[in-house]
């Protein structure tokens, strides 16, 4: 399972940027202040219907996993940057539950101050109902319009103007009414 850490760590110590620098304008966040919920991929379903935003970008990422801590603080970046043009990020931490103490570490030191998830159900039901195209690697990141239907997906890590551009694009489009239907 791509999720597992087997594999994964032994690629992540190839990576340099094991700890990243605080964003400049990041908040100062305490870990015991950090709100981290358990989530299964239908609550993360939920929650995007639910958001009120105009687009919502979901990241899926782990404190072990190298790419996901090297894009980590560009997606802070977007989430401060683009909130008032209707964007909501939320993140969801695929790392075991025995791991919450790093995981609010981690969201901490990048000045998370918005409520965050992690999994809280089995690796293959969790990727299925998110996206069959998903493989499970880390990290992945789906973006919604505002009605909740996904517009975009991707594995792998993506630099900070891929990711504005990619936002940008569902911000500036209309959302498809449902007719009513979910």
């Amino acid at each position: 399972m791509a999720i597992s850490r087997t594999g994964v760590v032994g690629a992540c110590f190839c990576f340099a940027a094991w700890v990243m620098p605080l964003p400049a304008q990041a908040a100062l966040v305490r870990a015991e202040d950090v709100r981290v919920t358990p989530v299964t991929a239908s609550g993360i379903q939920q929650a995007v219907r639910d958001s009120g935003s105009r687009a919502v970008l979901v990241n899926i990422w782990a404190s072990w996993c190298g790419p996901c801590r090297e894009e980590f603080p560009g997606l802070v970046r977007m989430a401060r940057e683009f909130r008032t043009q209707g964007l909501k990020v939320i993140f969801v931490s695929a790392d075991f539950d025995t791991d919450l103490p790093a995981v609010k570490k981690f969201l901490a030191e990048h000045g998370v101050d918005f409520p965050s998830y992690i999994k809280a159900e089995k690796d293959q039901p969790f990727i299925d109902t998110l996206d069959k195209r998903w493989s499970g690697a880390l990290p992945a990141t789906f973006i919604y319009d505002g009605a909740g239907h996904l517009q975009d997906f991707w594995e792998g890590k993506a630099s900070f103007q891929e990711v504005e551009q990619k936002v940008t694009k569902v911000l500036q489009t209309k959302p498809k009414s449902t007719g009513g239907k979910p």
